[in-house]
């Protein structure tokens, strides 16, 4: 089983970002563009700019915490999202 890290940015509001985890992408995607998630609810649509697979969820979810931290931001800007 898969572990995924993704990136994902409002259509609508362009400047929104979202950093989450999931062990199935294609739903949470669905899930992100119907409005079921309080935290992206209010910026539909959603378009997916990065993401990442894990073998292990503890990595996966590592990777996550390091991508909403400062540097995190940082890197993703500068490496993943330039």
């Amino acid at each position: 089983m898969l572990h995924y890290v993704d990136i994902i940015q409002s259509e609508s509001y362009p400047s929104h970002r979202y950093v989450g985890y999931s062990a199935d992408l294609k739903t949470r995607l669905t899930c992100h563009n119907s409005g079921k998630s309080p935290h992206t609810a209010k910026h539909t649509p959603w378009k997916l700019l990065f993401y990442s697979a894990f073998l292990n969820k503890k990595t996966a979810l590592d990777f996550e915490a390091y991508l909403k931290s400062h540097s995190g931001k940082a890197f993703a800007k500068k490496r993943l999202l330039a």
